[in-house]
């Protein structure tokens, strides 16, 4: 140790140490919350460093105490949240599912939430009043009306003023009647890229000038389904890919100016995005009525009619718990490297593995047994 303290190395170690210990415990002051997180990871480095030095000497010493640096640098950096304050974020898509338990959560946090609903009088939007603080505000947005959209931007804006908007959560969504590719009449697939897709790029062009304000977040709800090819998922599979490949090149375009862009990729979550039996219904009809009758002959009476029971069945293979998509959500829009893709929910991680890094015949052999595998089990039930 005396060898270590009166060589130059040993002294550059130690000063960077003192350095490093300085700006942790900046940030664990800002960070009350991962105070204890943020200390553990700024003393392993110093720690591993000393006792390297003392077993290596300083050049071997230093050299262990940058790399575990960097790796808690990295660490920390992803763990690390931002304080709330009075940060404002918009979320659309709040009567039901993930947008009204998001509206809450960040309500319940300290944040001042501008809740975007497709019915101002509805349940969704009354419950949200009667249970969230005077901070959050009910804004008639239906995401598909680019002159509500540009009310709500100036309501928003009226209100933020001069401190911009901290971030904006692309939520509000539909799922359609899931059914093969080609059974589904174009009317779907241009529904689901209307809604999907298209509000979501009208709703985040027109608040953008209020994220480059605050240098913010822009959070894309996209699905596994837009990362990974799904069977009867074609017509929202494609507007859910569509909004992640827009949310990555949006994140490379706009880091420029500080605005960080994440997309989430949810595994099954319920949240009531199937839609309604009269729903079904109508969806059921419309399906049937565009099919050519060879078509129909070829897929069978039985099988299309036995779509709208896959339909029905698919809250029993979802989770009720949103806590894994809130946690990823808040991470998005408070972290100080945020990732760009979150897959909260179980499987979506490996799923996507699955398809990114195994041959396509494998994937597909894979999906398919799952999906004989779950048709079996509710032939059972």
């Amino acid at each position: 140790m005396d060898a270590l303290a009166s060589s130059p190395l040993g002294w550059l170690c130690m000063g960077v140490t003192a350095l490093l210990g300085v700006t942790m415990l900046h940030v664990a002051k800002r960070n009350p919350v991962e105070k204890a997180n943020v200390l553990v990871w700024s003393l392993l480095p110093a720690l591993l460093g000393l006792l390297s030095a003392a077993v290596l000497g300083a050049g071997g010493g230093l050299v262990v105490f940058c790399a575990v640096s960097l790796f808690s640098s990295v660490y920390l950096g992803g763990s690390v949240l931002l304080p709330v304050g009075d940060k404002a974020v918009l979320i659309t898509g709040s009567d039901t599912g993930i947008g009204h338990a998001l509206a809450k959560y960040l309500d319940n946090l300290g944040f001042v939430v501008f809740a975007g609903v497709l019915y101002e009088d509805g349940p969704g939007a009354e419950e949200l009043r009667r249970t969230c603080s005077q901070r959050l505000s009910l804004l008639q947005l239906d995401i598909t009306n680019a002159t509500q959209v540009k009310e709500a931007y100036l309501k928003v804006s009226e209100k933020v003023q001069n401190t911009g908007l901290w971030g904006v959560v692309n939520n509000a969504g539909i799922l359609d009647f899931p059914a093969d590719g080609e059974l589904l009449p174009m009317s779907t697939y241009r529904r689901c890229m209307e809604v999907n897709f298209f509000g979501a790029v009208e709703v985040s062009k027109t608040f953008l000038p209020l994220l480059r304000k605050s240098q913010g977040r822009l959070v894309n709800m996209s699905s596994m389904a837009g990362g990974i090819p799904l069977p009867r998922y074609a017509a929202y599979g494609a507007s859910k890919a569509a909004l992640s490949m827009f949310s990555g090149v949006m994140r490379q375009e706009l880091s420029r100016w500080g605005i960080k862009v994440a997309a989430i990729h949810p595994s099954g979550f319920q949240t009531g995005i199937q839609g309604t039996s009269e729903l079904w219904d109508k969806q059921e009809k419309e399906l049937m009525e565009n099919l050519p009758a060879d078509t129909r002959q070829d897929y069978g009476e039985d099988y299309i009619l036995g779509l709208k029971n896959y339909l029905m069945r698919i809250p029993t293979y979802c989770n009720a718990d949103l806590s894994p998509v809130l946690s990823a959500i808040l991470h998005a829009l408070l972290a100080e490297r945020p990732q760009g893709l979150y897959t909260p929910g179980k499987g979506a991680y490996m799923l996507l593995c699955i398809f990114c890094y195994f041959p396509l015949w494998f994937y597909d052999f894979f999906i398919s047994k799952m999906l004989r595998t779950s048709e079996a089990e509710s032939k059972n039930l």
